[in-house]
């Protein structure tokens, strides 16, 4: 990006808008010979404490292993109460309220809006590519466009169907104490607002476990951040199509006053199908600003910390990985 004009900041406006880690310091690194054999959540949180530690900036993240009993045990909590802004991450959050309200039988996923001249914005996404616009799509194709190519112009379309007081009610019934879009003059537009890694942490292991919504409701969501032509910058880009399709994900990438910043938040899941790893990462205050593409550091700092979870999941979750293959060496590209 040339321009200035952040992508929180034009969500709104146009035409008509009216970890610290468990343990208690970071640990001593290891010879890159031995790191690979160290206990999985040990060796994720060393992985990370040394990329966080190269890219810079601050981050607050949540990333939590699932054990024998299905329960999340936490690998990584570092500030992960802490509230940020969500940018486009924040798009889960939207898409669960729209979804709550087609549980609830007051709209569906074939529910037909005019797409507008008028309500269409640049930036991340697909529509404003059209160059012509009046086509009439449904609610399931705008959250499509939303979820996997984090298109901005169907967050509008999420604000003529749910508008922004009913998504905050919505997200305060489900339990979210923090996070919330942030309402404007017009009704029907808003900021994409706050959230923390905890509460996206928990909003992604109730998705993924359908304890969210209801059980089709979280199938359609998880098939489109699992669908293998969504975002592979970060913690996908060094995986096959298989491991892709094993890792439903959200980016959210823009800058304010701080410095840029660059979040990513998704599941991993196991050789079962069963989910195996949360994780919520949101680093803020970090330089390359019009920097969005792979080779922002945060960015790669994503790539390096998401191939290493996925080798974790593959080893604990894997029983013929687990008693054949130690987990991969570390390399160059890993900061060993």
């Amino acid at each position: 990006m040339t321009n200035k004009l952040t992508r929180r900041a034009a969500i709104a406006l146009g035409a008509g808008a009216a970890a610290v880690p468990l343990v208690g310091t970071p640990a001593a690194a290891a010879p890159a010979s031995t790191e690979h054999s160290l206990p999985p959540a040990e060796r994720i949180r060393r992985v990370y404490e040394r990329q966080k530690a190269r890219a810079g900036g601050s981050w607050h993240s949540h990333i939590a292993l699932v054990d024998a009993a299905g329960v999340p045990q936490p690998v990584v909590q570092d500030d992960a109460d802490h509230v940020t802004k969500g940018y486009s991450v924040q798009k889960l959050a939207v898409a669960t309220a729209v979804m709550d309200k087609i549980d609830r039988g007051e709209l569906s996923l074939g529910t037909k809006l005019d797409l507008q001249a008028d309500i269409i914005l640049g930036g991340s996404g697909i529509y404003f590519l059209h160059t012509v616009w009046g086509d009439d799509i449904t609610v399931a194709n705008f959250l499509t466009a939303m979820l996997l190519v984090s298109d901005n112009t169907a967050v509008r379309m999420c604000g003529r169907v749910v508008p922004a007081l009913e998504i905050n009610e919505i997200l305060a019934a489900k339990g979210f104490v923090h996070t919330r879009v942030e309402p404007v003059a017009n009704p029907n537009r808003f900021f994409l607002g706050d959230t923390t890694p905890r509460e996206i942490h928990d909003l992604l292991w109730r998705l993924a476990t359908k304890t969210l919504l209801t059980p089709a409701s979280c199938d359609f969501l998880l098939g489109i951040l699992r669908w293998i032509n969504g975002y592979h910058d970060g913690i996908r880009r060094s995986m096959s199509s298989a491991e892709r399709s094993r890792v439903a994900t959200k980016y959210g990438q823009d800058f304010n006053t701080l410095g840029a910043s660059r979040h990513e938040a998704g599941v991993m899941f196991g050789a079962d199908g069963a989910p195996a790893l949360v994780y919520g990462l949101f680093a803020e205050g970090l330089g390359d600003l019009d920097n969005y593409g792979a080779t922002h550091p945060a960015v790669e700092a994503h790539a390096v910390l998401g191939r290493t979870m996925f080798d974790v999941v593959s080893r604990v979750t894997n029983p013929a990985v687990q008693a054949k293959q130690p987990l991969r060496p570390f390399t160059a590209v890993d900061g060993g």
